[in-house]
């Protein structure tokens, strides 16, 4: 987040105005101008002025809505976020766990290859993750990733998984983007696509039987062969999962 600036007397400086059904109109005309201009001239082309200029606004009313340039850009941002969040298409219950986590990745790399200046604003941002967009956008990558662990198909815990996926994403488009256009290869993304398959995906479920009895029944096979926990606390997991396991 940007740091508050202070006058003298230690008040702190107004910040953006909230949105107002009379503001969202030049709002959102302000936020699409500086879209376009960042997209035509990159982040230097995104000033005050030409924003004003472009959305046919004074640049007093980018202060009143967003606070200060910073602010708008983070408008710009947060507006790159909801735009991927809607191009998201999600199956509950898809056929194939791995050709959905496949498509979910190609998805957000395609989304940054086709608006690189906007994908690099979003993920440069110190407030990133603090945009509601990107929180439901995460969540929907958990829940794609819930599914194989569920399935048995999870190589690695779930949080190291999320980060896999989303690290390998964001480097393929960053990558893509510092090659020249002669050495950008589809193949440098496949490949990427699939060491990240890889690197959190089982090449066979472990988990043969979808739900927790399956799971159960995996686990406690593999309990012999841990030494994480001590024989107490073998032997009360082990009843929990003879538990969970009689019930499928």
């Amino acid at each position: 987040m940007p740091s508050s600036s202070h006058s003298g007397s230690g008040a702190a400086a107004p910040g953006p105005a909230p949105a107002s059904p009379g503001h969202e109109q030049p709002r959102q005309r302000i936020v699409e101008a500086a879209i376009g201009l960042l997209e035509s001239g990159g982040r230097d082309a995104v000033t005050t002025r030409a924003v004003a200029d472009a959305a046919g606004v004074q640049p007093p009313a980018i202060y009143r809505l967003f606070g200060d340039k910073d602010g708008l850009l983070e408008a710009v941002a947060e507006h790159g976020f909801a735009t991927f969040l809607a191009s998201k298409r999600v199956d509950p219950d898809p056929p194939d766990l791995i050709e959905d986590l496949r498509a979910g990745w190609d998805l957000a790399v395609e989304f940054g290859l086709t608006h690189p200046a906007l994908y690099t604003l979003m993920y440069s941002e110190p407030s990133a993750t603090a945009s509601a967009a990107y929180r439901t956008g995460i969540e929907i990558l958990r829940g794609r990733i819930r599914r194989l662990a569920a399935a048995g198909w999870l190589r690695v815990d779930e949080e190291l998984a999320a980060a896999i996926i989303h690290a390998t994403a964001r480097g393929a488009v960053l990558t893509w983007l510092s090659l020249p256009e002669g050495d950008r290869r589809s193949a440098l993304l496949t490949a990427l696509r699939e060491a990240m398959v890889t690197a959190v995906t089982h090449a066979e479920p472990a988990v043969r039987k979808p739900g927790p009895a399956g799971a159960a029944r995996a686990l406690r096979a593999a309990l012999p062969d841990q030494t994480a926990l001590s024989g107490a606390e073998q032997h009360l997991l082990r009843e929990w999962l003879a538990r969970l396991a009689t019930e499928g």
